[in-house]
This record gives structure tokens, C-alpha cells and sequence, in this order.
């Protein structure tokens, strides 16, 4: 009963963070100083890493993190390895056995949201510590988003490039959003991509398609987004794409230097964001969110020790710690991250 009523409590800091995160984002690009709502999502954040770091003491040594603490309320006893894939694939991913990690499918359910600046403001509360660059451009009559993300997706290391385009007008919803929400892009628009995600100059895995969201998260792998580099191709569609496309990274402060282009590919790494990163990123909280997932993965690498094919891995998470068995159909980014969309999308055009 005490575990339930906390799992609650801290459900509800969470959600309070990121509708505080929101109200932020609005005063900010209204030009208006709401300070105290700035100081009301590190307070909240602070308490919340806090209150997280006591139950990780407080509980049985296998129930470690945030998420393993809600999945253990759940009422569940783990999942069979059928039932585990279907998990995955329903949060819309597939697991690659060769580079060991999770990649999103062509059309998962995340494809219906879209995107909008609420999704990163919302990141650090669901405790995901990641950088993102959004790259922002016009071409053919559309309004056009390439974003790159890296870094702590909670129990996984990962890595993101997403096309979005919009032929809308902004959105002005008072209490809730600001600014632009993109779709995700049209199979016609979809681009060839492709990356390589380095950590600390080792390669961790690499991704390559035709795709809207190209993505991989490697489970139990803790880093520090700062430890990441991604280096990433995207292929243009034509000349004009081209231009408005480094002109897009030229005005997020890449420089020329730093572009190469070849035909219609462009590469680069980002490695340091140039653009603004969420106002629920701030150095403290941060700390704290790290600190719970490293030892989220750390629980997951030694109970996994001496196993090297992924499913004699989930069966020793089965039988040792099924809570953490059950956590791995919720990689990548989890449905609170869209939380905001029920309210924005009758809003959109």
C-alpha cells in the first residue's frame, strides 16, 4: 500500500512537471518573463529526483528506477518471449540481433503525433536526458523539420533523425502551446538517411533507410549525451532541397566548415547542440535523472552478465527481475511524452 501511494505521488510530480514546462515554452516565445514557473519545474524536478533516489533505497535490491517502480505496481508476473516481441513491435519498434539494439518501424503509432516543441520540453520529466537539434527550412510550399536527437532515453542509449513538414499556420492555444507542430513526414517525403553513433570515438551501432524516424536504442547502455557523437548523412531530394537545407543548418550555427556535401548528400556531427535546448534541462535535475537511470543500467548488465544472445538475457531478467522484464516493450520514447497531444490536435489543420 505505502509503495502504491508513493508510485501515485510521483506519477503525479511528473505530469505536474511537464504541463509546467509547457506554460514555460509559451511565456518564452511570447516574449513574457514567467520566472516563477521556471523555478516551479526545477523544484518539482529536484523533489522528484529525490523522492526517486529514496525509493530506489528503500525497495528490494531488484527493484531499481523509476519505470521498474511503476511496472511493479502493474499487477503483472513478466511476459513469455512471444508476448515480449509483440510488446515491442505494439510500441512500434523491432529488435536487430547483429548491433544488438531497437529500431522504430516504418508506420509505429508515434507516426499519428507528429511533432511539436512539447515532446522535448517533456523528455527530462520521463526521464530521458537527450540533446536535439532541430533544423528547420522551407521547400516546395512546406515548412519543414529535420531534427537530431542523442543521448539517455532512461534505461537505453539512442539516437534519432525525424522529418517533419507542415503547409499550417502556427498554433496559439493559451495554457498549453505556442508554435508550430509539424507531421510526420509522407511516404513521398521520406529521405535516404543514415548514422553512425559514436561514444567517445567508439562506434556503437549504425542505422540506414529510407525513412521518416531512422532511430536505435541499445538497452542497459548508460552514457552521458556529451559522451555521444552522432554522424549522420541525409540525402536531398534536389538542388533547391539542398540549399534550404544547409541554409537551415547555417542559421542553427552549423558552419560551412563544417557541411559536407557530395551530390545531394549532406553530412555532419552533432555532437554540442547550437540550438536551445528544453527549459526542463538544467544541470541539477539532470544529475539526478542520470543518476537513476545508470543504475537502472547497471542493475540490467550485472543481471545479464555472462549471457551473450538476447534471449538468454531476457530469460535471466525473467526469472531475476521481472520487473525490468517487462520495462523492455517501452524502449525508445514512451507514450507520456505525447501526453500533450490530446489537447492540441483538434487544433491542427
Amino acid at each position: 500500500m505505502l509503495f502504491a501511494l508513493c508510485s501515485s505521488i510521483f506519477n503525479l510530480l511528473i505530469r505536474a512537471t511537464v504541463t509546467a514546462a509547457s506554460f514555460q515554452i509559451q511565456a518564452f516565445e511570447e516574449k513574457i518573463s514567467y520566472n516563477w514557473i521556471l523555478v516551479l519545474v526545477i523544484s518539482i524536478l529536484v523533489f522528484a529526483g529525490l523522492f526517486a533516489f529514496i525509493i530506489y533505497r528503500g525497495v528490494p535490491q531488484r527493484f531499481h528506477g523509476i519505470a521498474a517502480i511503476k511496472a511493479l505496481f502493474n499487477g503483472k508476473n513478466g511476459l513469455d518471449d512471444d508476448s515480449l516481441n509483440n510488446a515491442i513491435e505494439a510500441a512500434g519498434y523491432s529488435y536487430d540481433p547483429l548491433q544488438d539494439i531497437f529500431y522504430s518501424n516504418m508506420d509505429p503509432w508515434q507516426k499519428d503525433h507528429g511533432y511539436c516543441r512539447l515532446y522535448d520540453e517533456a523528455a527530462a520529466p520521463w526521464g530521458m536526458i537527450i540533446d536535439c537539434e532541430p533544423i528547420t527550412f522551407e521547400y516546395e510550399g512546406k515548412r519543414w523539420l529535420i531534427e537530431f536527437w542523442k543521448g539517455q532515453y532512461d534505461m537505453t542509449t539512442g539516437a534519432e533523425i525525424g522529418i517533419y513538414t507542415t503547409e499550417g499556420p502556427d498554433l496559439n492555444i493559451p495554457g498549453i502551446f505556442n508554435g508550430t507542430f509539424y507531421h510526420s513526414a509522407s511516404d513521398e517525403d521520406r529521405l535516404e538517411m543514415a548514422f553512425v553513433l559514436k561514444k567517445n570515438g567508439k562506434a556503437l551501432f549504425s542505422r540506414r533507410g529510407r525513412h521518416w524516424w531512422l532511430t536505435g536504442f541499445k538497452l542497459g547502455e548508460y552514457s552521458e549525451p556529451w559522451e555521444l557523437t552522432l554522424i549522420l548523412t541525409i540525402t536531398l531530394k534536389d538542388k533547391k532541397m539542398l540549399s534550404a537545407f544547409i541554409d537551415g543548418l547555417k542559421n542553427a550555427g552549423y558552419s560551412e566548415k563544417e557541411i559536407v556535401i557530395n551530390g545531394f548528400n549532406v553530412s555532419l556531427k552533432f555532437k554540442e547542440p547550437r540550438t536551445p535546448q528544453p527549459f526542463t534541462r538544467t544541470k541539477e535535475t539532470d544529475k539526478l535523472i542520470q543518476k537513476k537511470n545508470k543504475l537502472l543500467c547497471d542493475k540490467y548488465q550485472e543481471i545479464t552478465a555472462g549471457y551473450n544472445k538476447f534471449p538468454d538475457k531476457l530469460k535471466a531478467l525473467q526469472q531475476k527481475a521481472p520487473d525490468i522484464y517487462e520495462m523492455l516493450g517501452k524502449v525508445g520514447k514512451p507514450k507520456g511524452i505525447y501526453d500533450k497531444y490530446e489537447k492540441i490536435k483538434s487544433y491542427i489543420d
